[in-house]
This record gives structure tokens, sequence and C-alpha cells, in this order.
């Protein structure tokens, strides 16, 4: 069984202060993109997790803790072979990892025959992405991620992603945007928006400030960006990924042509209508 583990984009997000768990309650508005990683699973004689690229290996990768906690919720100790192939940049906003756990869920659970709905309690104890990359499409998410309201999917529109040459922990951001006393981010206007998302509007992101404070390039880039595509640009999540509208993916993929030299990925992608796509793709 194969599946494609789609990225996700921040379009906006809404930040409280922490509560007393430590996390904080968030409101924010995500879609699934083209970007994806491939997973593949099989039974085998013995367990066997092949990573290809880069990220952590073994019992540290959150697609191969998905595999085990399917297994126990299941109760079943067979071995599988999972390979995972990524795409998608490591601490960038975009969820690659919550996107794997999403797409080993599913994939472990209907090879141990394991009911969706019992799958889908498992993600939130995997981390706060996990549930909306399960789902994907366009929704609101909103408790400390595990409340996800699907909405009407949104078309008509690309985004060019650039992933400057900065890691930010998503910890380290929430942490400094506590320091920092909770600043709101700055606005996108309806006037700046696709037609699909303009009732949406204003489209902000409170963590901005905070991911700015810890890496300043990111401004940098953000201003550059700017000016080079002629409109406002976002960051995704924690960051570091910086992205803009355009009208398909011909100009996105112009736009990603015009991005400043060093970034550590540049994307062009367009909405996707879930989260998990399976039975397709490639481990290319």
């Amino acid at each position: 069984m194969r599946a494609e583990a789609r990225a996700k984009v921040n379009l906006a997000l809404a930040v409280d202060p922490p509560r007393p768990d430590g996390l904080h309650p968030l409101r924010s508005l995500m879609v699934s993109v083209s970007l994806a990683d491939g997973l593949a699973l099989a039974g085998a004689e013995e367990d066997h997790f092949e990573l290809r690229g880069p990220g952590p290996a073994g019992k540290d990768n959150l697609a191969w803790r998905a595999v085990e906690a399917v297994r126990e919720e299941a109760g079943r100790d067979d071995p599988v072979h999972l390979v995972l192939a990524k795409r998608i940049p490591a601490a960038a906003g975009l969820g690659g990892g919550s996107a794997d756990a999403a797409a080993a869920l599913t994939l472990t659970g209907a090879h141990y025959g394991l009911a969706s709905s019992r799958t889908a309690a498992l993600a939130p104890r995997l981390g706060s992405d996990v549930p909306f990359c399960l789902v994907g499409g366009l929704a609101v998410v909103s408790g400390a991620g595990e409340i996800v309201e699907p909405l009407a999917p949104a078309g008509g529109f690309a985004l060019a992603i650039v992933v400057p040459p900065v890691e930010l922990a998503t910890s380290a951001v929430y942490a400094a945007w506590d320091r920092l006393d909770g600043p709101e981010g700055p606005a996108i206007a309806a006037r700046h928006l696709p037609p699909a998302l303009r009732d949406y509007a204003p489209l902000a992101n409170d963590l901005w400030p905070a991911a700015r404070s810890l890496a300043p390039a990111l401004d940098d880039w953000r201003a550059e960006l700017a000016a080079r595509w002629d409109r406002p640009v976002m960051l995704s999540g924690s960051g570091a990924a910086l992205f803009a509208y355009f009208v398909d993916a011909d100009e996105a993929a112009s736009a990603g042509d015009e991005a400043p030299p060093g970034a550590r990925a540049v994307e062009a992608v367009t909405p996707a209508p879930r989260g998990v796509e399976t039975g397709g793709g490639t481990l290319a």
C-alpha cells in the first residue's frame, strides 16, 4: 500500500496564551497543498523502517511512532516494512512530520483492519497538526489542533513557497511568543487575497514576530520576496517557510525562479482536497 502525505500551509494563525497544560489554544485556517512525501507499507518478516531523505530514523520518527500507535490500538504485533521518501522540508512550518504520521496512521490502520474512527482518535497524541493532516483540504483548526472543521474546497490560486536557510523549532517559537507577551502578526486584507479566500480576511500569523525575533534574517527574506513579487508575503506556522499567492502553478513557479539564491527549498504548489492520498504516488 502506498500513500502521499500532503504538506500543509497555515494561511492564518491566531494564538492565545498557554493553558495550564502548557499548550497554546489556536485558531488557524489551514490548507493541504500538492507538495507531498511518499510512504509505502507492507507486511514483513521483521520490522524495518527505510528512510529516504533527511530526518530522524527508527522510533524517533513520527511516521514510525504512528505505526506503533496503531499496532498497540489494534492489539497486533506482526511486523511491517515502512518506506518514507521525504520531499517536504523539515523545520519549515509545512507539517512534514505530521503529514507523514497521518499517512502512516492511514496505511497501518488499513493494514491491520482498524476502523478509521479508532485510527483518527490516535492523531492528537502524535502532534497538534496530525488531526488536520489526516483530514486535509481547507479547514479551520482550533483547540490545541484537535478540532478540525472542514470547509468547502478553495481553488483558483497557487502558492509560491520559499524556505530560507533558517531552521526554527516550533517549541522555541512559541516560547519566544510568550516572552514577547503574545504579539499579533501583520494581516493581509481581502483585496490581496484570491477570491476563494476573501471571506476569511484578514489573514494574519501571530507567530511572525516571535519567529523574526529568533531569526532576524527572516525579515530580510520576507522584504526581498515582497519586493520581487510585488505582493504581501506570509509565514506558515512557526516557520521558516514564506509564501505568497499567485493565479496558478505556472505563475507561482515563475515567482520561485525569482527567489534569492541560498533558499533551502523553493516550491510552487496548489491546494489539495485531502491530507492523505492513498493508492498512488511514487517513492522515487
